[in-house]
């Protein structure tokens, strides 16, 4: 094992990283067409239930692959998150492929007659994109920055919808010149915009966001199915309906269905069986006022999962049964044909599958009797605990340490007091400068939101499979910054 010290933490000018080559298969097709066959990955089995379930053998929120190795390194993918960091630097994210396709599959086994669109908000790469696709599933996209890597890197256009309650002329334009499968429509200025732009005999196939008004998610900044905010058209007092009035009334415009999007962070069934019930009466609104029945039924995302081991996170499972479950009696009763169900999972298919490694720059004791362990992140590449008093766990790796547990901040190195990533950490007293930490359950909004606060670069990206590593995304640098400079 390579001793560590408290050395500068850029990446190396020559990194010798093994590649892996990912087996190849056909990209997936359309939303509405057979998917290809999942790539097998040897060095991840299924785990029964994920992602409902399966806690790996660390427990908890760590990637199913990850164990216990020697003089304390933590192995992921076959790979020590103490090596990975001694050869790539740190901070570093490390994210373990074998997860991201064993949970993107569970999707596809529990859903099996849905369509499964990885939101790719949580987080998004040219590899992500093309697991997700090899997979099986399609993308969920809300930028014209998302759709151009996606389709950059191959993803099928047919497979993504794009949506976002701000979308520009540009990011339409963009859609539609990429011919992407679905476009969610989500404020009144989009219904003409979007019409202007599609020719006749190219309709373009929509999705009316509806707000049920049901409240659902972890935090008031991610629940987005209750009125009051910034998405989509609320069901109580009628702009929904008006809304899908205005599209019918398009020529150019398809309408597919409705899409509705309760918030982030559940990990209950019973928000979504609530929102299926709004939604399939409101579906019998559209056939008694219009006579069409709408093929397609999108319940978006928000799948919770585990950041301390003793959270709760959804059934995969449970999710499946109860909701097609309700869907099919609920449209029997209203004598409905049942809708193409629609799922968005993001944090479900990435968060588990990536582990941040950081390096302590120092250890502080204050006269009051707090400790402080800081580190070379912090909320430029995780801002989740400062926006929501989010809680996460870490542990020590890298090196054994008999000394009792000793409870401590882990804070980050921005000039901010809110930057702290863990509170009241166990970590071990002796716990000094050039020890690495290991933050699990780091796959999904972190790098997604990560900022240039304090002109810090962002960190880079390993993945690991079957005992290999190769970097995916290399550490954002000072000349990065400089770069964007045009002028003085």
């Amino acid at each position: 094992m390579p001793q560590l010290s408290a050395r500068p933490t850029a990446v190396p000018t020559t990194v010798s990283a093994t590649v892996s080559t990912p087996a190849s298969t056909p990209t997936a097709a359309s939303a509405l067409v057979p998917v290809p066959a999942p790539v097998p990955v040897a060095s991840r089995p299924d785990g029964p239930g994920l992602p409902g379930g399966s806690t790996g053998l660390l427990g908890g929120p760590w990637p199913a692959s990850a164990r216990d190795g020697s003089d304390g390194e933590v192995l992921v993918g076959g790979v020590g998150l103490a090596e990975a960091a001694e050869r790539f630097g740190t901070p570093l994210y490390v994210l373990d492929e074998g997860e991201v396709r064993a949970r993107a599959r569970a999707y596809r086994r529990a859903l099996p007659h849905a369509d499964v669109l990885y939101a790719a908000k949580a987080f998004l790469c040219s590899a992500m994109a093309d697991w997700v696709a090899e997979e099986g599933l399609g993308l969920d996209v809300c930028s014209s920055g998302e759709l151009w890597l996606a389709t950059a890197a191959g993803f099928p256009a047919q497979r993504i919808v794009l949506h976002g309650n701000a979308k520009s002329p540009e990011e339409l334009r963009l859609a539609r010149r990429m011919r992407v499968g679905r476009i969610v429509i989500d404020g009144p200025a989009e219904i003409a915009r979007l019409a202007a732009l599609v020719a006749g005999d190219t309709p373009q196939r929509v999705l009316v966001r509806v707000v049920p008004g049901i409240a659902a998610g972890h935090h008031a900044a991610v629940r987005t199915g209750v009125g009051g905010q910034k998405f989509g058209f609320p069901v109580d007092g009628g702009d929904a309906a008006d809304a899908i009035a205005r599209v019918l009334a398009q020529p150019g415009l398809e309408l597919a269905g409705l899409h509705c999007h309760l918030g982030s962070q559940i990990t209950e069934v019973e928000p979504y069986l609530t929102a299926v019930d709004a939604l399939v009466r409101l579906l019998a609104e559209v056939r008694e006022r219009h006579g069409v029945e709408l093929p397609e039924l999108d319940l978006g995302g928000g799948h919770g999962i585990r950041y301390l081991p003793e959270d709760r996170e959804l059934d995969l499972a449970d999710f499946a049964a109860r909701v097609t479950d309700r869907l099919s009696a609920r449209c029997a009763r209203a004598g409905l044909a049942v809708p193409r169900l629609v799922v968005e999972p993001g944090r479900a298919v990435a968060g588990p599958a990536a582990v941040a490694v950081y390096r302590v720059l120092s250890v502080k004791h204050t006269a009051d009797g707090r400790y402080f362990a800081a580190v070379d992140g912090g909320m430029s590449d995780n801002p989740r605990p400062a926006l929501y008093g989010a809680p996460y766990t870490v542990r020590l790796v890298g090196r054994r340490s008999a000394a009792e547990p000793t409870r401590m901040d882990v804070v980050g190195r921005h000039c901010e007091a809110g930057d702290v990533l863990v509170r009241d950490a166990g970590l071990p007293a002796d716990l000094r400068a050039g020890d690495l930490l290991a933050v699990p359950a780091a796959g999904a909004y972190q790098l997604s939101m990560a900022s240039g606060y304090n002109l810090v670069g962002r960190p880079a990206v390993a993945a690991v499979r079957d005992g290999r590593a190769r970097l995916l995304i290399r550490r954002e640098t000072v000349e990065d910054f400089r770069a964007r400079e045009v002028g003085r």
